[in-house]
């Protein structure tokens, strides 16, 4: 579909595995890429007038589509180009998005601006960033994001919003809580600037100390984290099926320290915190998985967990989506028992309806 054409020539039955990282899922009714944003409004123009459903989809990185795929349109964003511009001291880098974030950020740590170093390796399209609000390793995109350029479903045009007016949290945005659906991404701009990176999230400081590396650059940064996220199958790599994944599938849930309290008490021993405020504490997902009893390792048929990290689910071949599920509930109902802790998925799920474990994996704790 050109860019700037008001005539939608969708697709039929075009299989959506093969456009996920986790390599699940069945065919789109209908399915078209869109290269620009008028065609992100012609396609939901079409929707309209036709009486479906649609699904944007990205890079496929943080998606579980169903066995049954998805009976509507799936919108696969493929807006290009990426611009640079000097603002004082800062750089201000807009790009599309469609462009590939991993290549983005290998862009601009070439050119030693910091603030993005630390979210090396992490797959998928520079649209989903803000949607998530991606984080790892002590940065997030929040910190770094100056405006997003949305197609809004309501109003039906065009608008840029500041950082300010994009809700950003912990893993979360307005895109993805109380306006999740109504905003299209179609770029983000970025402000960035030259200076010292990011190295201050434990693991990745122990692996500067093992490298003997006394004055890390956003370079040697970069290449820490990339090597730090490939020991735990977490870059996506054809040669190692335990990338096979969605990436980590649950949340670090934020808890109070009374829940804290709870949790060292029934492992017998203390969880890994990081304080939230006076009053709230982030343990990690992972902690509370392997102390559940899901080991790396665990097999479940056809999926399984990754043997380098416990918090990624793999595909081991052949698995449909009934099995990821299947297995992440079990993952959630076993910290629940054992700790009273409700974990929160990170991927989004695509066409399934009245599923009973999309349903608990989705709900909050009551």
């Amino acid at each position: 579909m050109p860019s700037g054409k008001s005539e939608l020539l969708p697709r039929i039955g075009v299989p959506l595995a093969s456009l996920g990282t986790l390599g699940v899922g069945g065919a789109a009714r209908y399915f078209v890429r869109a290269d620009g944003a008028d065609d992100v409004a012609a396609a939901h123009r079409w929707c309209s007038e036709q009486g479906i459903a649609w699904f944007v989809l990205g890079g496929g990185s943080n998606v579980i589509i169903a066995d049954e795929g998805f009976d509507g349109l799936v919108l696969q964003i493929g807006i290009l180009a990426t611009s640079i511009a000097r603002d004082s001291d800062d750089t201000l880098v807009t790009a599309g998005a469609g462009e590939g974030w991993d290549a983005l950020v290998q862009t601009l740590v070439a050119r030693g601006l910091g603030g993005v170093e630390c979210l090396s390796g992490i797959p998928g399209t520079v649209g989903g960033t803000p949607i998530q609000n991606v984080g790892a390793y002590g940065q997030e995109v929040a910190n770094t994001i100056e405006r997003v350029t949305v197609y809004d479903c309501v109003t039906h045009e065009v608008q840029s919003l500041g950082a300010a007016e994009c809700g950003f949290a912990y893993r979360m945005s307005r895109f993805k809580a109380e306006d999740a659906g109504r905003f299209v991404v179609c770029d983000v701009t970025f402000r960035v600037r030259p200076g010292a990176p990011t190295c201050t999230y434990a693991d990745v400081a122990a692996f500067l100390k093992r490298a003997d590396v006394s004055h890390p650059t956003v370079s040697t940064v970069r290449d820490a984290v990339l090597a730090i996220r490939r020991s735990k199958g977490m870059v996506v790599d054809a040669s190692d099926p335990d990338s096979r994944s969605v990436g980590s599938f649950f949340m670090n849930p934020i808890v109070t320290m009374t829940d804290v309290e709870r949790v060292a008490s029934a492992a017998g021993d203390r969880p890994p915190c990081f304080a939230m405020g006076e009053e709230r504490a982030k343990i990690p997902a992972a902690w509370l998985i392997e102390r559940s009893g899901f080991r790396k390792g665990h097999v479940d048929g056809a999926v399984g967990i990754s043997t380098k990290h416990p918090l990624a689910l793999v595909n081991r071949g052949g698995a449909t989506a009934g099995d990821v599920l299947r297995l992440a509930t079990a993952v959630k109902r076993g910290v629940a028992d054992r700790f009273g802790v409700w974990l929160r998925p990170e991927p989004v799920f695509v066409g399934f309806h009245l599923n009973a474990d999309v349903e608990f994996l989705t709900k909050a704790q009551d």
